[in-house]
């Protein structure tokens, strides 16, 4: 075992109140760490940024600091990561700028898996613009996205291909390497939805082929504060709406007022966290190289976790799983007889068992599915925080559900 579980909950502050958390998600807790980053940062002095005096050249630091982490987890390039408050309004921002050279006879492919911060923004500035959107379609059995439509709907007008790294909703991880390789093959930009993905895997920006990607740290132990990450040389061009005296270089430019300082110090913090993760990560290795180690741990045993959820949720008479995807994050949605997902997700709550309902924002897939109008699902979704107790505690409080 590469993680040893016991020292990694103990640093969640939260996890001493006793709940099980299967809503990473949604939105996983906070690692200690980051808490105290935040809370030194909230009392240390901290200017604006600047060069005139230390607390100005202090939040300067800090804002190279985070950018340096993030690239470090997803293997980019510091000065190509831009920061905002969430993955929904970087994706906004990314899609006004890009279509502000989009026209009629232009095209946009989304995908029916994808969170809806993926889809709704790229629908709505094509619109604008006057480009037609085509949409890839979700495999409903497997909740998969299959990759060979695409051929057929990236063209030589293809301006943007958008897809997930890992749904929300199924867990199932498409291929976006042989998805990029059509798209760019066409002369398409991609932007990848990597804010499932980040947390359970390791990641690399170019080998997925992602010229943007966005990731939330809020998702991986860090604080609400998202960034989006692109090559130098594909913000370099762009050129977003902007006060006057903003900065004019990017990536600053698409940073829109004051960063908030000590949420980027607990980003960085997160980072700096999970690095540690894996007993197999020594201090001597750099950030980069002890972030693959550990992730690549943190993935064995999530999986192993979620095969066991799997094998004991396909044993309880009455759960039905909403998608068998070959490959997948730790992610389940299932239903339980006829109940209604949010009546599920309440009897487990009062028993201190967290998990979600509804459609998670995935909108498209749930309709795909026809499950939206009913109320959509229940999710179970595994951190590396989890244990095999507490999946077997899940388990046990389903079979137990009078339906």
């Amino acid at each position: 075992m590469e993680l040893d579980v016991a020292r990694i909950r103990a640093a969640y502050p939260a996890l001493a109140e006793g709940f099980a958390h299967f809503d990473g998600a949604g939105g996983t807790q906070p690692a200690a760490p980051v808490i105290a980053a935040i809370a030194d940062t909230m009392g240390t002095a901290v200017a604006n940024r600047g060069t005139a005096n230390t607390p100005a050249r202090r939040s300067g630091e800090i804002v190279a600091a985070a950018r340096a982490a993030v690239a470090d987890l997803v293997g980019g390039q510091p000065g190509g990561v831009a920061f905002g408050p969430s993955a929904t309004a970087l994706t906004y921002l990314v899609a006004r700028t890009l279509a502000q050279h989009w026209g009629p006879g232009d095209e946009v492919v989304v995908s029916r898996l994808d969170h809806d911060s993926n889809v709704r923004p790229w629908v709505q500035a094509a619109t604008a613009a006057g480009a037609t959107v085509l949409w890839a379609d979700v495999d409903v059995a497997t909740g998969e996205l299959p990759a060979a439509q695409y051929r057929s709907l990236i063209g030589p007008r293809t301006r943007l291909v958008a897809l997930t790294a890992a749904s929300n909703a199924t867990g199932a991880v498409p291929a976006v390497r042989e998805i990029a390789d059509v798209a760019h093959a066409a002369g398409a930009l991609t932007y990848v939805d990597g804010v499932h993905a980040t947390a359970h895997r390791p990641t690399e920006v170019t080998l997925l082929g992602a010229d943007f990607y966005v990731t939330s740290a809020y998702k991986w132990s860090g604080p609400h504060y998202a960034a989006v990450v692109a090559a130098p040389e594909t913000w370099a061009p762009l050129e977003p709406v902007k006060l006057i005296p903003s900065p004019a270089t990017a990536p600053d430019r698409y940073e829109y007022g004051t960063l908030s300082f000590e949420l980027l110090a607990g980003l960085t913090a997160a980072v700096d966290h999970l690095a540690g993760l894996s007993a197999l990560a020594p201090a001597a290795l750099d950030r980069r190289a002890r972030l693959t180690a550990s992730m690549t741990a943190v993935a064995a045993y999530e999986n192993s976790l979620a095969e066991r959820l799997l094998a004991g949720m396909t044993a309880i008479d009455g759960v039905t799983l909403c998608a068998a995807p070959a490959g997948r994050c730790p992610t389940v949605s299932f239903r339980l007889a006829g109940q209604p997902p949010a009546e599920t997700a309440r009897i487990l709550g009062e028993q201190g068992i967290c998990v979600s309902n509804g459609d998670y924002y995935a909108v498209e897939y749930f309709e795909a599915a026809g499950l939206r109008a009913t109320g959509g699902a229940v999710r179970a979704s595994i951190y590396h925080y989890n244990t095999s107790s507490e999946i077997d505690l899940l388990l046990d409080a389903l079979s137990k559900i009078k339906i």
